[in-house]
């Protein structure tokens, strides 16, 4: 037997054994996975909870009384300023605000855990160094939602992946508002 031939039997035996190791993990993993079912937990705070820092009858001027409109819904955005999505979903939450104008679309509010990029009154106020308000909305990432109704309770909690995505939820909670003006 010449050296080609008992190296292509070796490898062939290699390439066996290595189906037969493969062929064991994936069972064992296929166990594991039918005995341990994932339940996923659930993130943030749940539809018809009230809204931490918005308490009408003790208004708190550490929270968010005086930001929001009484009696209009509000998108709280938390956001971070390192994230380059971030910056998107920022950006198009200003153009989506100036779009609806000063009518009864909610009121958008962006927070963020450490500096923002800025802090003014423009089409969506920025309020940095909020660090208490990812906690009490137990934010598991940014940018992260939260839609809360007139009555100061959650309607949506979830993360955002895109501007699209902060578009759909916009359009979920404002369904009668157009995306573009004509």
């Amino acid at each position: 037997m010449d050296f080609t031939t008992s190296a292509l039997i070796a490898s062939w035996a290699a390439i066996a054994l290595l189906a037969l190791v493969v062929s064991g993990l994936i069972r064992q993993v296929h166990q594991l996975s039918r005995t341990a079912p994932h339940r996923p937990g659930r993130v943030g705070l749940a539809p018809g909870a009230p809204a931490p820092g918005l308490d009408a009858a003790r208004p708190d001027p550490a929270g968010l009384d005086g930001l929001l409109t009484p009696g209009r819904a509000a998108l709280l955005l938390f956001l971070d300023a390192d994230c380059r999505t971030c910056g998107q979903v920022l950006a198009e939450a200003g153009a989506w605000t100036v779009r609806q104008g000063d009518g009864a679309a909610p009121r958008v509010l962006a927070l963020y855990a450490g500096a923002g990029p800025r802090d003014d009154e423009g089409a969506v106020p920025v309020r940095a160094h909020r660090p208490e308000l990812f906690t009490a909305y137990d934010v598991p990432a940014t940018p992260y939602a939260v839609a809360v109704d007139p009555e100061r309770r959650i309607v949506r909690s979830e993360p955002l992946g895109s501007p699209t995505a902060l578009l759909r939820l916009l359009d979920d909670i404002a369904p009668a508002t157009p995306r573009r003006r004509p």
